[in-house]
C-alpha cells in the first residue's frame, strides 16, 4: 500500500467522498414522511390547537422524558432557546454570573447574556469538559449557576459538579446539546442538574433541522419552563391563552415547537437506540485499531461505556503538527478539523469584547467589578484546545469507512507527527 503522503503526490486512502455526518437526518425514513403528512393532512400546525390536532409535541415530550428518565420535558424552537428558558425558568437575570466551560460552542455563552446575566468562564481537562478541580477558583458572590457540558458525547465529571455547586448554593444547568443518549454511570447526561437542555439543530445527534428540549424533575422549574417559552402565560384545556391568570404571571418569549418539527422529533427519538449502536460500533472499532499510535493521544473520556460515540477526538502531542496533520490526512480524503478552531469560546469577539445589539454594555455593566474578558484567561483550556484534531461519526459508517480512517491516521501520524 502507498505510504507516500497524498500532498507529495501519493495515493490517497480514500478517492469517495466521506458519509456525512448528520446522525438523526441521515436515518430519516418513510417513518418522519408519514409523520409530517399526518400534520399537513390534519391542517394543524399549532402545538395547542387547530381543526385535528395530531398531539405530536405533546407526544415527544412524554417520550423523550421517559427515555431521559425524567418526570417532565418541554419542548421548544432551538438549543439555544432552551438554555434560555432554563435560565429563566431559574430565575436567573440581571446582575448574576453563570460559569461556563471555556470549550463550548458560543450558543451556551451567548444564552447566558440573553437571558441578561453574565458568563464567566471556567477551565476544562482533557476531556473536553468542565474541570471540576478549577471550578471554585471562579465562584463569587455573584454567581448563581453553572452550565456543564458534555461535548460532543463526552459525559462530564457530573457528580463532582454537583457536590461543588450544592456547597455553593448555585442552580446546575446541564446542556447536553452535544450528547443526547450519553450517559454517566448509567444515567443519562442532561438529566442531573435541577433543570437542563438537549438541542435538535442539524448537527446534533437526534434532529428536527432546528429545535430543542428541557428537562426537569421540579414542577416547579417545569412550570415556569412552559410559561417562559409560551409568553409567559397560562392555557386552558382547549389551548387558547388565558391572559387572566393572576399567579405568578411573568413576561415570557415565543419559543413554541411546531407539530412538524415535533412529528420529526418524535421519531427520531424512538431512533435514538439505533443511532448510539451505529456511531459507538464505529468509534470503538477506530479507537481499539489506532490505540498505542505514536504522536497523540485520544481525548480522555469521562466513562467509556457511556460516550454517544459521535466524535473521534485526538489530543496532539505538539500543537505546532496540527495544521500539518490536518493538512495532510484532508489530502488522504478523510475529513478531520478542528474544533471550535482550536480556541476557547470566548475568543467569540462577540464574547471577548462584550458587544451587544444596542451597545448599551448591558447586561455586563450590571456586576460589580466588571467583568473583564481576555485570551489567555483559560490557560490550561487553551493549551489542551490547540492540540486538538476532530473527526465527526455518524450513522452511515461501514467497515470499509472504519478501515479508511485507521489506515489514513496511521500513515499521517508516521510522516509528520
Amino acid at each position: 500500500m502507498d505510504q507516500k503522503l497524498a500532498l507529495d503526490g501519493g495515493t490517497p486512502v480514500r478517492s469517495t467522498p466521506f458519509p456525512p455526518y448528520y446522525p438523526g437526518a441521515m436515518l430519516y425514513d418513510s417513518k418522519e414522511a408519514e409523520a409530517t403528512s399526518q400534520v399537513v393532512y390534519s391542517h394543524s400546525p399549532f402545538r395547542y390547537y387547530g381543526p385535528d390536532l395530531q398531539g405530536k409535541v405533546k407526544q415527544f415530550e412524554t417520550e423523550i422524558a421517559q427515555k431521559m428518565g425524567t418526570r417532565y420535558a418541554v419542548a421548544v424552537s432551538s438549543g439555544t432557546a432552551a438554555v434560555i428558558t432554563a435560565l429563566k425558568a431559574a430565575g436567573i437575570g440581571p446582575g448574576d454570573k453563570v460559569i461556563v466551560p471555556a470549550c463550548t460552542f458560543l450558543a451556551t455563552a451567548g444564552a447566558v447574556i440573553c437571558a441578561g446575566a453574565v458568563p464567566v468562564f471556567a477551565e476544562i481537562d482533557e476531556s473536553l469538559s468542565l474541570d471540576p478541580d478549577h471550578l471554585e477558583e471562579v465562584i463569587d458572590k455573584d454567581t448563581k449557576a453553572v452550565i456543564p457540558v458534555p461535548i460532543l458525547g463526552n459525559p462530564c465529571q457530573i457528580d463532582r459538579i454537583l457536590e461543588i455547586a450544592g456547597r455553593h448554593h448555585l442552580t446546575v444547568i446541564e446542556d447536553a446539546a452535544q450528547s443526547c443518549g450519553a450517559s454517566y454511570h448509567g444515567k443519562r447526561v442532561g438529566t442531573s442538574g435541577q433543570i437542563n437542555t438537549f438541542s435538535l439543530q442539524m448537527n446534533k445527534i437526534m434532529t428536527t433541522g432546528e429545535g430543542g428540549v428541557v428537562v426537569t424533575d421540579d414542577p416547579k422549574l417545569y412550570e415556569r419552563a412552559v410559561r417562559y417559552h409560551d409568553q409567559g402565560m397560562f392555557r386552558e384545556s382547549e389551548g387558547f391563552l388565558n391572559s387572566s391568570a393572576e399567579a405568578d404571571v411573568f413576561v415570557g418569549q415565543n419559543y413554541r415547537m411546531s407539530e412538524f418539527s415535533g412529528a420529526v422529533a418524535l421519531e427520531q427519538v424512538r431512533k435514538l437506540d439505533e443511532m448510539l449502536e451505529k456511531m459507538r460500533w464505529a468509534k470503538r472499532a477506530v479507537k481499539e485499531q489506532l490505540k498505542g499510535t505514536p504522536g497523540f493521544c485520544f481525548r480522555r473520556i469521562n466513562d467509556e461505556e457511556g460516550d454517544a460515540g459521535n466524535a473521534l477526538i485526538l489530543l496532539l502531542d505538539d500543537p505546532a503538527r496540527v495544521q500539518p496533520f490536518l493538512d495532510a490526512i484532508c489530502a488522504e480524503g478523510v475529513p478531520f478539523s478542528r474544533l471550535y478552531n482550536g480556541e476557547p469560546v470566548y475568543m467569540n469577539p462577540q464574547i471577548l469584547y462584550q458587544r451587544t445589539p444596542d451597545g448599551s454594555g448591558f447586561p455586563f455593566s450590571m456586576v460589580d467589578p466588571p467583568v473583564a474578558y481576555t485570551p489567555d484567561m483559560c490557560p490550561i483550556s487553551v493549551g489542551i484546545l490547540s492540540r486538538n484534531v476532530e473527526l465527526m461519526i455518524g450513522t452511515t459508517w461501514t467497515q470499509q469507512d472504519i478501515e479508511d480512517v485507521v489506515h489514513a491516521v496511521r500513515k499521517v501520524a508516521s510522516a509528520v507527527l
